[in-house]
């Protein structure tokens, strides 16, 4: 199973057709795949508890009741991610933030040497429907992100509504790559 995480409240927008194309790149070369949007379910943010670390740097689980531990358990059985967000002042968007920030307090330091990303394919995908600006200072937080949970940045895809009908393919592209394997290996 992949996983395929979005982030944009607008369902017929840019980052949803994103997710669509990696969906069907992973299914049509036989895989199976899962979209979450984690704008329609409830995430809250970090609350940085008690001395600001509260009980998620040595438990790897978060306080909050919601669906970041759902997350964490369908990365870590996942054959491999697709990380989607709408590009906002040339970051992830507030929603693709929340998740980061929980999930990085919850893996980096786990030490029961089964982190949910520890080792994870994950493709990276910034999608800049206004300006079209700010895809590349997006897509270097999304791979720092992936460097500080353990996880391995394979493809990093900038796309922008100027752009769209020539990148989508290349979404699907790399879907059909990701089923067979065609990434690099961590060495």
């Amino acid at each position: 199973m992949y996983i395929i995480i979005t982030s944009s409240p607008n369902t017929d927008g840019l980052t949803a057709a994103c997710g669509k194309a990696a969906y069907e790149g992973i299914t049509s070369a036989g895989g199976a795949a899962e979209i979450i949007d984690i704008s329609a379910a409830k995430l809250e943010p970090c609350r940085i508890c008690g001395d600001g670390w509260g009980i998620c740097r040595d438990s790897s689980k978060c306080v909050i009741e919601d669906i970041l531990p759902s997350i964490q358990a369908k990365i870590r059985d996942a054959e491999g991610v697709f990380i989607i967000t709408p590009v906002y002042f040339g970051q992830p968007c507030e929603r693709m933030k929340y998740f980061f920030d929980r999930f990085r307090r919850c893996e980096a330091f786990n030490n029961q040497n089964n982190s949910a990303a520890g080792d994870k394919q994950i493709n990276l995908v910034a999608a800049a429907g206004g300006s079209g600006n700010g895809t590349a200072t997006c897509l270097a937080e999304m791979e720092t992100w992936c460097r500080q949970v353990s996880a391995i940045p394979q493809e990093r895809i900038g796309i922008t509504r100027f752009n769209r009908s020539t990148v989508l393919p290349v979404i699907k592209d790399a879907g059909e790559r990701f089923v067979k394997g065609e990434y690099f290996k961590r060495f």
